[in-house]
């Protein structure tokens, strides 16, 4: 099992760095951009939250963007929370269907180990790879708060983080199960879904006619701006989103499982 862990995170080693590398450094672009417009970010700020429904959508009708911490969520927070999702659909969506793209499932389930077990270390190998990715560009976006000097209230940061990750394992978790029902790597479908799930949380937001429906999507877990300005998360968000992981990981071991697998 143990093996298997290794060999599945060292797949995933490369685009892990290169995707929490990318993400980090842009992060940390906009936060060292904060200093060189601190001067015109309190009329940015004005304007900004004047624009109606795209203020709401964004947050900034609500924290505005004169203050690093009211920046930090509007700007970092729709960087990492578009790149970050991005990265678990790529991860999970070839999880599964990679082995038989391939042509290495015949090798891998033909070892002492049953196929519940592989599809398990797999999923563990993913979400350990969202963990590292969360500490990474958190590492990244620290940095650069601490080299402006600024005073960052470093508790909503980690509860901020913290929501991502929680978003990014519901992301992967429902690409896996998508992942099960295919035989070819469909990393752009990955894209697709978790971009849908951003762009649908956005319209939700902008919509007064559907802001009920926020609770359903991911990132309705991790709104940067929510959570700077202290608001909590609706525990409908928590349970649906515990709901829909359950039922996808099962639906993926389930699938799988029964699976006429090719070589």
């Amino acid at each position: 099992m143990i093996t298997l862990f290794k060999h599945e995170f060292k797949q995933n080693l490369k685009s892990l760095l290169i995707w929490s590398i990318s993400v980090g450094t842009l992060g940390l672009m906009c936060v060292l951009l904060y200093q060189s417009m601190t001067e015109d970010m309190q009329a940015l700020s004005d304007s900004f939250s004047n624009m109606g429904a795209f203020s709401d959508a964004f947050g900034m009708s609500t924290l505005g963007i004169g203050t690093l911490k009211g920046y930090f969520a509007t700007e970092v927070g729709a960087v990492h929370g578009i790149g970050s999702g991005m990265f678990a659909a790529i991860m999970a969506t070839s999880l599964l269907s990679k082995e038989e793209d391939g042509h290495t499932g015949e090798f891998l389930y033909s070892l002492p180990v049953s196929i519940t077990k592989v599809v398990a270390v797999k999923i563990a190998a993913c979400i350990t790879g969202l963990i590292l990715f969360s500490v990474i560009t958190g590492i990244f976006y620290i940095s650069g708060v601490a080299y402006l000097g600024e005073n960052f209230e470093t508790d909503l940061f980690l509860k901020y983080m913290i929501s991502v990750l929680l978003m990014n394992i519901e992301i992967a978790c429902i690409c896996v199960a998508f992942s099960a029902f295919v035989k070819k790597n469909m990393i752009g479908a990955g894209l697709g879904i978790a971009l849908l799930f951003y762009f649908s949380d956005l319209i939700c937001r902008i919509s007064p006619d559907l802001k009920d429906y926020i609770v359903y999507g991911p990132y309705s877990l991790a709104n940067a701006t929510e959570i700077f300005v202290g608001n909590e998360i609706a525990a409908s968000a928590y349970i649906i989103s515990a709901v829909l992981i359950i039922a996808a990981v099962v639906t993926a071991f389930v699938k799988y499982t029964r699976k006429d697998l090719a070589s």
